[in-house]
């Protein structure tokens, strides 16, 4: 969905005890070209009109009379998903701890008052791009098996194959997924190139390790799709510039998960690996990773290439909170933690893959 059609059909939804903050949101929005929006100045009143009007993302005040903002960030938590509806939080609250409190209770986005006008419209155009792109896939999710079906029955007709129409089927819904990705991505890789980088060198490690080659294909088209659940995370985490809080990190960690669900019940190969990609590329060789904890060789293969190859590639990759690091100190990182957090054996094919490129391996001694 272009700019030009958010604006036309995102329904926003503005909750503010004071009249003056109130409207002055709306006509900010309003003033960036959003046209469907609707107020409360009560948080049970805006449960009712959030019912009534299902908007697309929601701007709460915090300190409000009757209900606070994070008790009805709360409320709307047990009517819909965090990965559904976005929920932004403006307050004057200068506490450090109304941020961590608002985020863990399920806010997308945290903004303090008195905020730029740039900067709450660039948020919430995110969010809504983020949004849209993810009904988007999950109307593929729930349509896809249909349309095979209906597929099928048409080229059985025809005398053609049934992996013809899955092909076809894949590629869109790939393609669905591959836009979700990279907004995902741009949000902290300026690029937008990190998933790609994972995915060639997520293939060149697993032929070093001798998978067959259809595998190494699957691995290449898959790998990228890693990270898919940041579309979950808050810019105030993704975008931080300093180290994470526990609380922050705890948010941060969810992604995984996030990303599974939204790969989750397909019957493509490629989407299943994905799935199986983006729910271990964070578990350890020595168990110490998340989210289940697994150990050796409980993760499966393509989660442990991939744990190195993203590693790699973000440590020399410039990010809001790093500087690139050289790639021959990346390497000796990830070297050094052979045996610990990542295998043997898919490091030694690492480094193979780095030799051939031209890339001098020179170690020092742990």
């Amino acid at each position: 969905m272009n700019a030009s059609d958010l604006l036309k059909t995102a329904k926003i939804l503005i909750v503010d005890d004071e009249p003056a903050m109130l409207r002055l949101l709306e006509l900010n929005l309003r003033g960036a070209g959003y046209s469907n929006i609707q107020t409360a100045s009560q948080p049970k009143e805006g449960l009712e009109v959030y019912k009534q009007f299902q908007p697309d993302i929601v701007c709460t005040d915090k300190h409000m009379p009757g209900m606070t903002g994070v008790e009805f960030i709360e409320a709307l938590r047990k009517i819909v998903p965090h990965h559904v509806l976005p929920i932004v939080m403006l307050t004057a609250d200068d506490n450090p701890d109304a941020e961590r409190e608002a985020l863990a209770k399920g806010a997308s986005d945290f903004i303090r008052k008195p905020y730029k006008k740039d900067e709450v419209n660039l948020r919430v155009s995110n969010l809504l791009q983020t949004r849209f792109l993810y009904l988007q896939v999950q109307h593929h999710n729930e349509t896809l098996e249909q349309k095979v079906r209906e597929r099928t029955q048409e080229l059985e007709k025809r005398g053609l194959q049934l992996e013809q129409a899955n092909r076809s089927l894949e590629a869109a819904y790939l393609e669905t997924l591959e836009r979700l990705v990279l907004a995902a991505e741009q949000r902290d890789d300026a690029t937008g190139q990190h998933a790609k980088r994972v995915g060639k060198l997520s293939a060149q490690i697993a032929e070093k390790l001798d998978l067959p080659k259809q595998k190494v294909k699957l691995i290449y088209r898959a790998a990228p799709l890693h990270d898919v659940g940041k579309v979950k995370i808050s810019d105030n985490i993704l975008l931080k510039p300093g180290k994470l809080t526990d609380e922050e990190y705890s948010v941060m960690k969810t992604h995984v998960e996030a990303g599974a669900k939204i790969l989750a019940k397909s019957n493509s190969k490629l989407m299943q690996l994905a799935e199986v990609i983006a729910m271990t590329h964070h578990e350890r060789w020595d168990g110490s990773g998340y989210p289940k904890g697994l150990k050796g060789d409980e993760i499966p293969i393509e989660g442990q290439i991939v744990a190195v190859a993203d590693v790699y590639d973000t440590l020399v990759s410039e990010r809001p909170y790093k500087s690139p690091w050289p790639p021959e100190k990346a390497m000796d990182e990830i070297c050094r933690h052979s045996g610990r957090w990542y295998a043997p054996k898919v490091v030694e094919a690492f480094l193979l893959v780095l030799a051939e490129k031209g890339q001098q391996v020179v170690l020092t001694a742990h």
